[in-house]
Protein backbone atom coordinates (compact mmCIF):
# COMPACT_ATOMS: atom_id res chain seq x y z
CA UNK A 1 0.00 0.00 0.00
CA UNK A 2 2.83 2.32 0.70
CA UNK A 3 4.40 1.64 -2.21
CA UNK A 4 1.19 2.08 -4.55
CA UNK A 5 1.01 5.68 -2.39
CA UNK A 6 4.65 6.78 -3.05
CA UNK A 7 3.75 5.91 -6.55
CA UNK A 8 0.89 8.13 -7.07
CA UNK A 9 2.60 10.89 -5.21
CA UNK A 10 5.60 10.80 -7.68
CA UNK A 11 3.58 10.68 -11.25
CA UNK A 12 2.69 14.54 -10.83
CA UNK A 13 5.81 15.66 -9.05
CA UNK A 14 7.48 13.76 -12.49
CA UNK A 15 5.55 15.80 -14.76
CA UNK A 16 6.68 18.69 -13.44
CA UNK A 17 10.12 17.55 -13.20
CA UNK A 18 10.69 17.60 -16.80
CA UNK A 19 9.73 20.98 -17.00
CA UNK A 20 11.27 22.28 -13.99
CA UNK A 21 14.87 23.94 -14.63
CA UNK A 22 17.07 21.15 -12.48
CA UNK A 23 20.34 20.72 -10.18
CA UNK A 24 22.82 23.49 -9.93
CA UNK A 25 26.47 23.07 -9.37
CA UNK A 26 29.56 25.39 -9.13
CA UNK A 27 30.91 27.87 -11.49
CA UNK A 28 34.52 27.80 -12.17
CA UNK A 29 37.12 29.44 -14.22
CA UNK A 30 39.31 27.93 -16.57
CA UNK A 31 42.55 26.39 -15.32
CA UNK A 32 45.30 29.66 -15.63
CA UNK A 33 48.35 29.10 -13.48
CA UNK A 34 50.01 26.56 -11.41
CA UNK A 35 48.79 25.32 -8.28
CA UNK A 36 50.48 26.28 -4.78
CA UNK A 37 50.08 25.55 -1.29
CA UNK A 38 50.80 28.70 1.18
CA UNK A 39 50.26 29.09 5.14
CA UNK A 40 46.62 28.84 5.40
CA UNK A 41 45.37 28.45 2.18
CA UNK A 42 45.94 26.66 -1.09
CA UNK A 43 44.93 27.79 -4.63
CA UNK A 44 43.90 25.42 -7.28
CA UNK A 45 44.66 26.17 -10.98
CA UNK A 46 41.65 27.88 -11.75
CA UNK A 47 41.82 30.08 -8.63
CA UNK A 48 40.08 28.55 -6.13
CA UNK A 49 41.43 28.76 -2.72
CA UNK A 50 41.30 26.62 -0.03
CA UNK A 51 41.68 27.15 3.07
CA UNK A 52 44.43 24.96 4.75
CA UNK A 53 44.96 24.08 8.56
CA UNK A 54 48.17 21.94 9.57
CA UNK A 55 48.91 20.47 12.91
CA UNK A 56 52.56 20.01 12.82
CA UNK A 57 55.08 16.94 13.87
CA UNK A 58 56.88 18.39 17.29
CA UNK A 59 59.92 17.23 16.26
CA UNK A 60 62.54 18.21 13.89
CA UNK A 61 61.31 16.70 10.72
CA UNK A 62 57.75 14.56 11.16
CA UNK A 63 57.36 10.87 10.61
CA UNK A 64 54.48 10.54 8.64
CA UNK A 65 52.11 13.05 6.66
CA UNK A 66 47.92 12.48 6.97
CA UNK A 67 45.95 14.63 4.63
CA UNK A 68 42.70 14.81 6.10
CA UNK A 69 39.74 15.42 3.93
CA UNK A 70 36.84 15.78 5.32
CA UNK A 71 33.14 14.68 5.12
CA UNK A 72 29.71 16.24 4.03
CA UNK A 73 28.81 19.73 5.71
CA UNK A 74 31.96 19.19 7.62
CA UNK A 75 34.84 21.29 7.03
CA UNK A 76 38.97 21.06 7.98
CA UNK A 77 38.51 21.77 11.79
CA UNK A 78 37.00 17.74 11.94
CA UNK A 79 40.68 16.89 11.97
CA UNK A 80 41.64 19.12 15.04
CA UNK A 81 41.31 16.34 17.40
CA UNK A 82 43.55 14.02 15.56
CA UNK A 83 46.34 16.17 14.44
CA UNK A 84 46.77 17.44 17.86
CA UNK A 85 46.66 13.84 19.25
CA UNK A 86 49.45 12.71 16.25
CA UNK A 87 51.80 15.61 16.46
CA UNK A 88 52.72 14.06 19.68
CA UNK A 89 53.68 10.62 17.91
CA UNK A 90 55.80 13.07 15.34
CA UNK A 91 53.26 12.87 12.70
CA UNK A 92 52.04 16.17 10.67
CA UNK A 93 48.07 16.44 9.49
CA UNK A 94 46.84 18.86 7.09
CA UNK A 95 43.36 19.41 6.28
CA UNK A 96 41.40 21.72 3.93
CA UNK A 97 37.67 22.81 3.22
CA UNK A 98 36.52 21.21 0.36
CA UNK A 99 35.03 23.35 -2.40
CA UNK A 100 31.53 24.49 -1.22
CA UNK A 101 32.20 23.73 2.39
CA UNK A 102 33.61 25.42 5.55
CA UNK A 103 35.73 28.85 4.22
CA UNK A 104 35.30 28.33 0.51
CA UNK A 105 33.24 30.25 -1.83
CA UNK A 106 30.42 29.21 -3.13
CA UNK A 107 29.27 27.72 -0.20
CA UNK A 108 26.89 25.24 0.09
CA UNK A 109 26.72 24.60 -3.50
CA UNK A 110 27.82 20.83 -4.83
CA UNK A 111 31.18 21.67 -6.88
CA UNK A 112 30.96 17.75 -8.65
CA UNK A 113 32.54 14.76 -7.84
CA UNK A 114 35.27 16.26 -11.18
CA UNK A 115 36.68 19.39 -8.99
CA UNK A 116 36.15 17.59 -5.84
CA UNK A 117 38.94 14.97 -6.74
CA UNK A 118 40.74 16.71 -9.08
CA UNK A 119 41.84 19.18 -5.98
CA UNK A 120 42.53 16.35 -3.85
CA UNK A 121 45.13 14.90 -6.32
CA UNK A 122 46.52 18.48 -6.71
CA UNK A 123 46.55 18.75 -2.89
CA UNK A 124 48.61 15.46 -2.48
CA UNK A 125 50.96 16.35 -5.34
CA UNK A 126 51.58 19.99 -3.50
CA UNK A 127 52.34 18.29 0.00
CA UNK A 128 54.52 15.19 -1.69
CA UNK A 129 56.93 18.36 -3.32
CA UNK A 130 57.07 20.21 0.29
CA UNK A 131 57.89 16.16 1.75
CA UNK A 132 59.49 14.69 -0.96
CA UNK A 133 60.68 12.03 1.78
CA UNK A 134 58.48 11.40 4.28
CA UNK A 135 55.66 8.95 4.31
CA UNK A 136 52.42 10.44 2.60
CA UNK A 137 48.82 9.03 3.69
CA UNK A 138 45.52 9.86 2.65
CA UNK A 139 42.46 9.99 4.86
CA UNK A 140 38.87 10.37 4.37
CA UNK A 141 36.24 10.78 6.59
CA UNK A 142 32.52 9.98 5.64
CA UNK A 143 32.20 11.53 2.17
CA UNK A 144 36.05 12.27 2.13
CA UNK A 145 36.38 8.78 1.97
CA UNK A 146 34.37 8.62 -1.30
CA UNK A 147 36.26 11.66 -2.79
CA UNK A 148 39.21 9.50 -1.68
CA UNK A 149 38.72 6.50 -3.41
CA UNK A 150 37.20 7.64 -6.59
CA UNK A 151 40.42 9.83 -6.49
CA UNK A 152 43.07 7.37 -6.73
CA UNK A 153 40.77 5.14 -8.88
CA UNK A 154 40.82 8.26 -11.46
CA UNK A 155 44.84 9.15 -10.48
CA UNK A 156 46.51 6.03 -9.42
CA UNK A 157 50.07 7.49 -10.17
CA UNK A 158 49.63 9.40 -7.01
CA UNK A 159 52.90 9.74 -4.91
CA UNK A 160 51.14 8.42 -1.72
CA UNK A 161 52.17 5.23 1.18
CA UNK A 162 48.33 4.45 1.93
CA UNK A 163 45.03 5.20 2.76
CA UNK A 164 42.92 5.24 5.40
CA UNK A 165 38.97 5.21 5.37
CA UNK A 166 36.70 6.27 8.20
CA UNK A 167 33.48 4.98 7.86
CA UNK A 168 33.55 5.91 4.03
CA UNK A 169 30.50 6.97 2.29
CA UNK A 170 29.75 4.06 -0.13
CA UNK A 171 26.02 4.07 0.36
CA UNK A 172 25.54 4.36 -3.53
CA UNK A 173 21.86 4.23 -5.10
CA UNK A 174 22.08 0.90 -5.96
CA UNK A 175 21.98 0.41 -1.99
CA UNK A 176 19.10 2.53 -1.72
CA UNK A 177 14.89 1.48 -2.29
CA UNK A 178 13.33 3.27 -5.30
CA UNK A 179 11.11 5.74 -3.53
CA UNK A 180 13.94 7.13 -2.19
CA UNK A 181 16.34 7.49 -5.18
CA UNK A 182 13.11 8.90 -7.18
CA UNK A 183 12.35 11.10 -4.17
CA UNK A 184 15.82 12.32 -4.67
CA UNK A 185 16.06 12.73 -8.26
CA UNK A 186 12.95 14.69 -8.00
CA UNK A 187 14.04 16.97 -5.15
CA UNK A 188 16.98 17.79 -7.15
CA UNK A 189 14.32 19.02 -10.34
CA UNK A 190 11.65 20.65 -9.07
CA UNK A 191 13.44 22.36 -5.76
CA UNK A 192 16.85 21.94 -6.42
CA UNK A 193 17.52 25.04 -3.62
CA UNK A 194 15.16 23.64 -1.06
CA UNK A 195 17.19 22.85 2.07
CA UNK A 196 17.00 19.71 3.90
CA UNK A 197 17.80 19.00 6.96
CA UNK A 198 16.66 15.30 8.14
CA UNK A 199 15.56 17.07 11.25
CA UNK A 200 13.09 14.59 13.16
CA UNK A 201 14.95 12.04 12.37
CA UNK A 202 16.72 9.89 15.40
CA UNK A 203 19.91 9.41 14.06
CA UNK A 204 23.19 9.99 16.35
CA UNK A 205 26.33 10.71 13.94
CA UNK A 206 28.18 10.26 17.67
CA UNK A 207 27.42 9.39 21.40
CA UNK A 208 29.97 12.42 22.10
CA UNK A 209 27.21 15.42 23.45
CA UNK A 210 29.14 18.09 24.26
CA UNK A 211 31.37 17.30 20.54
CA UNK A 212 28.04 17.35 18.49
CA UNK A 213 26.80 20.67 20.38
CA UNK A 214 30.25 22.61 20.08
CA UNK A 215 29.51 21.42 16.42
CA UNK A 216 25.84 23.23 16.21
CA UNK A 217 27.41 26.39 17.13
CA UNK A 218 30.15 26.20 14.70
CA UNK A 219 29.23 28.35 12.41
CA UNK A 220 31.61 26.73 9.27
CA UNK A 221 29.07 23.59 9.86
CA UNK A 222 26.55 23.21 7.37
CA UNK A 223 22.81 22.77 8.77
CA UNK A 224 21.13 20.80 6.22
CA UNK A 225 22.25 20.37 2.47
CA UNK A 226 20.11 21.53 -0.95
CA UNK A 227 18.03 18.62 -2.65
CA UNK A 228 20.82 18.83 -5.69
CA UNK A 229 24.02 19.12 -2.88
CA UNK A 230 22.24 15.79 -2.03
CA UNK A 231 21.98 14.29 -5.53
CA UNK A 232 25.97 15.30 -5.63
CA UNK A 233 26.75 13.68 -2.88
CA UNK A 234 24.74 10.52 -4.15
CA UNK A 235 26.55 10.64 -7.59
CA UNK A 236 29.37 10.57 -5.39
CA UNK A 237 29.05 7.63 -3.31
CA UNK A 238 27.92 6.00 -6.49
CA UNK A 239 31.10 6.90 -8.09
CA UNK A 240 32.99 5.20 -5.32
CA UNK A 241 30.94 1.64 -5.47
CA UNK A 242 32.78 1.63 -8.62
CA UNK A 243 35.69 2.58 -7.65
CA UNK A 244 36.50 -0.40 -5.12
CA UNK A 245 37.33 -2.88 -7.48
CA UNK A 246 40.12 -0.39 -8.38
CA UNK A 247 41.55 0.14 -5.21
CA UNK A 248 45.19 -0.38 -5.00
CA UNK A 249 47.85 0.04 -2.27
CA UNK A 250 48.26 -0.32 1.72
CA UNK A 251 45.09 0.90 3.27
CA UNK A 252 43.76 0.89 6.71
CA UNK A 253 39.33 0.94 7.01
CA UNK A 254 37.70 2.27 9.90
CA UNK A 255 33.84 1.40 10.98
CA UNK A 256 31.80 1.69 14.20
CA UNK A 257 29.25 -0.70 14.86
CA UNK A 258 27.15 1.60 15.98
CA UNK A 259 26.97 3.91 12.93
CA UNK A 260 23.97 5.27 12.05
CA UNK A 261 24.72 7.41 9.22
CA UNK A 262 26.71 5.21 6.68
CA UNK A 263 24.53 1.56 6.43
CA UNK A 264 26.14 -1.43 7.14
CA UNK A 265 25.38 -3.33 4.07
CA UNK A 266 26.74 -1.09 1.56
CA UNK A 267 30.10 -1.17 4.11
CA UNK A 268 29.95 -4.77 4.09
CA UNK A 269 29.54 -4.64 -0.33
CA UNK A 270 33.11 -2.42 0.09
CA UNK A 271 34.94 -5.03 2.26
CA UNK A 272 33.72 -8.07 0.16
CA UNK A 273 34.95 -6.15 -3.47
CA UNK A 274 37.90 -5.08 -2.25
CA UNK A 275 40.63 -6.56 -4.27
CA UNK A 276 44.29 -7.35 -2.39
CA UNK A 277 42.85 -8.33 1.06
CA UNK A 278 46.94 -8.49 2.22
CA UNK A 279 46.86 -4.85 1.35
CA UNK A 280 44.27 -3.72 3.93
CA UNK A 281 43.35 -4.02 7.38
CA UNK A 282 40.08 -3.83 8.46
CA UNK A 283 39.09 -2.46 12.60
CA UNK A 284 35.38 -2.44 13.64
CA UNK A 285 34.75 -0.96 16.95
CA UNK A 286 31.89 -1.99 18.71
CA UNK A 287 30.93 0.99 20.37
CA UNK A 288 32.09 2.97 17.72
CA UNK A 289 29.47 5.55 15.74
CA UNK A 290 30.01 7.35 12.64
CA UNK A 291 32.50 10.16 13.53
CA UNK A 292 35.00 8.06 14.93
CA UNK A 293 37.61 9.99 15.97
CA UNK A 294 35.24 12.25 18.04
CA UNK A 295 32.98 9.57 19.71
CA UNK A 296 34.07 9.26 23.26
CA UNK A 297 36.39 6.61 22.27
CA UNK A 298 37.87 8.43 20.20
CA UNK A 299 41.35 7.84 21.66
CA UNK A 300 41.21 4.47 20.58
CA UNK A 301 40.66 5.60 17.06
CA UNK A 302 43.31 7.84 17.55
CA UNK A 303 46.02 5.91 18.78
CA UNK A 304 45.14 2.86 15.38
CA UNK A 305 45.93 5.80 13.14
CA UNK A 306 49.14 7.01 14.86
CA UNK A 307 50.11 3.53 15.27
CA UNK A 308 49.37 2.49 11.10
CA UNK A 309 50.86 5.70 9.95
CA UNK A 310 54.18 4.86 11.49
CA UNK A 311 53.97 1.34 10.97
CA UNK A 312 51.46 -0.21 8.53
CA UNK A 313 52.01 -3.59 9.05
CA UNK A 314 52.73 -3.54 12.84
CA UNK A 315 50.02 -4.25 15.59
CA UNK A 316 46.97 -1.88 16.55
CA UNK A 317 46.72 -0.50 19.91
CA UNK A 318 42.77 -1.09 20.01
CA UNK A 319 43.10 -5.00 19.41
CA UNK A 320 39.70 -4.37 17.43
CA UNK A 321 41.18 -5.34 13.65
CA UNK A 322 39.24 -8.21 12.64
CA UNK A 323 38.48 -9.48 8.78
CA UNK A 324 35.93 -11.46 6.72
CA UNK A 325 36.99 -14.68 8.40
CA UNK A 326 36.15 -13.19 11.73
CA UNK A 327 34.24 -10.78 13.19
CA UNK A 328 33.66 -8.61 10.56
CA UNK A 329 32.47 -11.96 8.17
CA UNK A 330 29.84 -12.79 11.49
CA UNK A 331 29.08 -8.66 11.41
CA UNK A 332 28.73 -8.76 7.46
CA UNK A 333 26.64 -11.89 7.52
CA UNK A 334 23.87 -10.48 9.87
CA UNK A 335 23.23 -7.67 6.85
CA UNK A 336 22.51 -10.36 4.39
Amino acid sequence: MLRRSAARLLIPLLLLALSACGPHKQESNPPGQPPQLDPGVATMPDGARLPVSRWRAHTDEPEAIILGVHGFNDYRRGWAVLGEDLRERGISVYAYDQRGFGATEQRGIWAGTGALTSDLAIMANLLRAEYPDTPLYLAGESMGGAVTLVTQARHPELPVEGTILLAPAVWSRGHMPWYQRAGLWLAARVAPDRKLTGSGLEIRPSDNRDMLRALGRDPLIQRGARADALEGLANLMDNAQTAIPQHRGRTLILYGEKDQIIPRRPTCNMFQRLPNPEQWRAVLYAEGYHMLTRDLQGDVVRRDIGDWALNPSGELSSGEETDLDGRLGRFCGRSA
